[in-house]
């Protein structure tokens, strides 16, 4: 072996290595933007669930304070229909025999 066969090997060596840090710096930094961008997508999920729940909490709570409202005594469909003002209107307008 000669001394210019070991300092090309040395050469080789080094550009080597130089390129296999490159790129594990190149893959830590990609490593680094997916966990940045998939911390974004949960951040998003989370709130979008949290206004979801919360809107679903306003609707059950308007829900049950219009329930709370309605009349409890049911009327039968037939008195409904007897106090129908356009029924009581329409027997006050028909002639008298």
């Amino acid at each position: 072996m000669t001394v210019s066969n070991s300092n090309e090997a040395k050469a080789r060596a080094e550009a080597n290595f130089k390129r296999k840090e490159e790129k594990a710096r190149e893959s830590n930094k990609a490593w680094a933007d997916y966990q940045a961008q998939y911390r974004g997508v949960d951040e998003k999920i989370a709130r979008l669930k949290a206004l979801r729940l919360g809107k679903e909490a306003a609707e059950a709570a308007a829900k049950g304070k219009k329930e709370a409202q309605a009349p409890t005594n049911k009327v039968s469909p037939r008195s409904r229909w007897n106090r129908d003002p356009r029924k009581i209107l329409s027997l006050d307008l028909q002639p008298h025999e």
